[in-house]
């Protein structure tokens, strides 16, 4: 059971990699854009969003204890 859970999210991750990416001609942009997408503005922006999140939350716990 937990394989196929597993293997759904697997599956659906590489279709909405192919919908990105895709073959060049067809539907999507190709690997290029894939890769631009998610490792230059995806992760960064990610990093970017906890990294504030975290420091208004630890200036709310540091304003509870003084």
């Amino acid at each position: 059971m937990f394989e196929e859970i597993i293997k759904e999210i697997f599956m659906v991750c590489v279709y909405i990699l192919q919908v990105i990416g895709g073959t060049p001609g067809e539907f999507g942009h190709g690997y290029y854009l894939a890769n631009l997408i998610i490792f230059v503005l995806l992760q960064p922006a990610l990093i970017i969003i906890f990294f504030i999140l975290w420091r208004i939350d630890k200036r709310k716990n540091n304003n509870k204890i003084s």
